[in-house]
């Protein structure tokens, strides 16, 4: 283990998937209290912090910017000062910048500790109603070069597997697990935790048929059933 050599200390703060009401009171506290808040978005991260009436400087730390940013981060931890990271929606480092911050931060020495909050693979699991005691999560699939050997590895995945996907590529999905596990139980989420949240479950087909034609938003999650898993 690292010996501690500054005071600074870095917040992992993770943040609403879509319900800004989920944002916990310690997370609002902790905010207030930070000397900067780093994020992926100002615009979005912005709309956050309005809405709980806390005034801050924000600065970008997203996936292009994460390696040349964490310097700025670290000599602001070398002056004692406390630092939030938040992402668009989630929990940092899930999925989202903050891996590689992190993992310098404990080089140096400097504390790290969180509020955690949503994550919207965790949320889906809990109301998908599909077996949850051993899962796979892959994050984002491969768009292009990778995609059809990864889509093949995960359906011969015996634990239940869950992933994200963009709304772009659904219809391309659902015809490729169509075309790759057409008997395996499936599960989709979309607009979880706001007005229009809804979970589909079904076989790939019968989501392929639910889902074509109609104008989807946001980033869906895709939970596949356990390997010869019934209803």
């Amino acid at each position: 283990m690292a010996e501690k050599k500054f005071n600074g200390k870095l917040w992992v703060i993770a943040t609403p998937i879509g319900n800004l009401g989920d944002f916990p009171p310690r997370a609002v506290e902790v905010l207030r209290e930070s000397d900067s808040v780093y994020c992926e978005d100002t615009r979005v991260s912005g709309k956050l912090l309005k809405h709980y009436g806390i005034e801050k400087p924000l600065k970008v730390l997203n996936a292009r910017r994460e390696e040349r940013t964490i310097g700025n981060v670290i000599e602001e931890l070398k002056q004692g000062r406390a630092i939030s990271l938040l992402c668009d929606a989630g929990t940092p480092a899930i999925s989202d910048p903050g891996v590689r911050l992190v993992n310098e931060c404990l080089k140096y020495g400097f504390e790290v500790s969180g509020v955690p909050g949503p994550n919207a693979a965790v949320y889906a699991l809990s109301i998908a109603g599909i077996a949850t005691d051993s899962f796979v999560f892959e994050g984002f699939l491969p768009q292009k070069k990778g995609r059809t050997k990864k889509l093949n590895e995960l359906c011969n995945e015996k634990r239940t597997v869950v992933f994200y996907e963009s709304v772009y590529r659904i219809p391309k999905l659902l015809t490729e697990l169509e075309n790759i596990c057409p008997g395996r139980f499936v599960a989709v989420g979309r607009e979880l935790t706001k007005k229009f949240e809804e979970i589909v479950r079904g076989y790939p087909a019968e989501l392929k048929e639910y889902f074509s034609g109609s104008k989807q938003k946001g980033e869906f999650v895709i939970i596949l059933a356990p390997l010869n898993w019934k209803t």
